[in-house]
């Protein structure tokens, strides 16, 4: 059973071919940070993808926190957003100050209200 608020395997994209997709399909839209990226799927849920390079955050503990955060947004949205798949390709760091501004950018085009 998957708990309401959770993140399970089911929410994310694992296989290469999942991510390819999302990519060659070309819908995406820069946020300043991020570039996102989405497509349409057959299933009943959104499911999310992240990447996070080298180039943008050089050390593991500064990528691991970017990723946790987008995860958390998206954990507590997903009951929100339609019914796509979802990559999130950080283009820059960012930090704790700059993570609200992100957030907001991100709920404005999902046209999600809190």
């Amino acid at each position: 059973m998957i708990l309401p608020y959770s993140f399970g395997k089911s929410y994310r994209l694992l296989k290469t071919d999942d991510f390819s997709s999302v990519f060659a399909l070309r819908k995406r839209l820069f946020l300043g940070e991020v570039c996102v990226y989405w497509k349409p799927n057959q299933l009943s849920f959104p499911r999310l993808g992240l990447v996070v390079s080298k180039k943008c955050a050089r050390f593991a503990h500064e990528r691991n926190y970017i990723k946790r955060r987008l995860r958390e947004w998206f954990r507590i949205n997903k009951y929100r957003l339609p019914k796509c798949d979802i990559v999130i390709q950080v283009r820059q760091k960012f930090s704790k100050k700059e993570f609200p501004e992100l957030e907001k950018k991100l709920q404005r085009l999902w046209n999600l209200s809190k």
